[in-house]
């Protein structure tokens, strides 16, 4: 019987075999494949979406993104529907996402946003207001709270609204600056203790010090997706040069069907690191409105009078 010690050692065995090769690392992903991996890890926060004009039982739930996660649902009508329409949009918003249980789920705090998102559904929060359909009163403000209202839209100032900024502040509801004034926005910023949110930004309109100031206090700024990744690219870049990378988010596409890839693929281009991709996707609005909420349950205030 031959002697255990008369085999070469493996190493030499292989090396009469042949060495083995180290296997080969794969290929870089392109910007492409990283922006579709990043958003399926990562959907988006919506911060526009219109109610459709027809809801067809046979066509629900409503086209949205792929990569949609969480939406913002207008209330916004026209200027004489008043408190009567909002109400009526409130529950037909309600009624489409009973439609649709395995694809909406209604939120009415970050915890359940989060929840639906894990399970794999779209969150629907109802919100903006708009500011007329609040008839000047506090108590009515109270009221779309209790109802599921988590944001309402700010586009004037004056006393009513000074005290309705405090007012939002203690019960929870973010302030939506989408179409106020330059001045409206700077009055609002100096009273408001919470993120404000414009859910339908337009940077070009906004001047640096509003921007610095939205972004000292911690608002986001959601810009609509166009047709163009490179443009809303561009809007983007400005919003984060000039209010941070904390101060970014998105609205509603153009086209559902184009998606949030191409736009986030242009971003790597540019250079955006994951975690800033990731605040604009939904970091940022969900920080803005978990801070609300920090702050409602922290600070309460006595309620302004009616």
């Amino acid at each position: 019987m031959a002697d255990l010690d008369d085999h070469p050692p493996f190493s030499a065995a292989s090396g009469a075999v042949g060495a083995l090769e180290p296997p080969e690392s794969p290929p870089p992903l392109d910007e492409t494949a990283r922006a579709r991996a990043l958003l399926a890890a990562q959907p988006v926060f919506e911060g526009h979406t219109e109610l459709p004009a027809l809801l067809d039982p046979e066509d629900l739930p409503p086209a949205r993104a792929r990569e949609t996660g969480a939406q913002f649902w207008s209330l916004h009508g026209d200027a004489d529907d008043g408190a009567i329409g909002t109400l009526r949009r409130i529950d037909t918003i309600r009624a489409l996402v009973a439609a649709c249980p395995e694809d909406l789920r209604l939120a009415h705090t970050t915890s359940e946003l989060v929840h639906a998102r894990n399970c794999g559904r779209v969150a629907a929060l109802l919100g903006p207001v708009d500011w007329t359909a609040l008839g000047g009163s506090a108590a009515t403000l109270r009221a779309y709270h209790a109802l599921g209202v988590r944001a309402v839209n700010l586009t004037r100032f004056d006393r009513f609204a000074r005290e309705a900024v405090r007012e939002m502040n203690r019960i929870g509801l973010a302030v939506d600056l989408s179409g106020a004034d330059q001045d409206t926005v700077r009055k609002v910023l100096a009273v408001t203790r919470a993120p404000a949110l414009v859910t339908r930004a337009e940077p070009d309109a906004l001047p640096d010090d509003v921007l610095r100031l939205l972004g000292e206090n911690g608002a986001v700024c959601m810009v609509a997706v166009g047709d163009d990744p490179a443009a809303t690219a561009d809007l983007l870049d400005r919003v984060r040069d000039g209010a941070g990378p904390g101060s970014t988010g998105l609205s509603r596409p153009a086209g559902p069907a184009a998606g949030y890839v191409p736009l986030f693929a242009e971003l790597l281009r540019r250079g955006w690191p994951a975690r800033d991709l990731v605040g604009l996707a939904h970091g940022n609005a969900t920080r803005a409105l978990r801070d609300t909420e920090f702050l409602s349950r922290t600070n309460r205030i006595r309620p302004v009078a009616a």
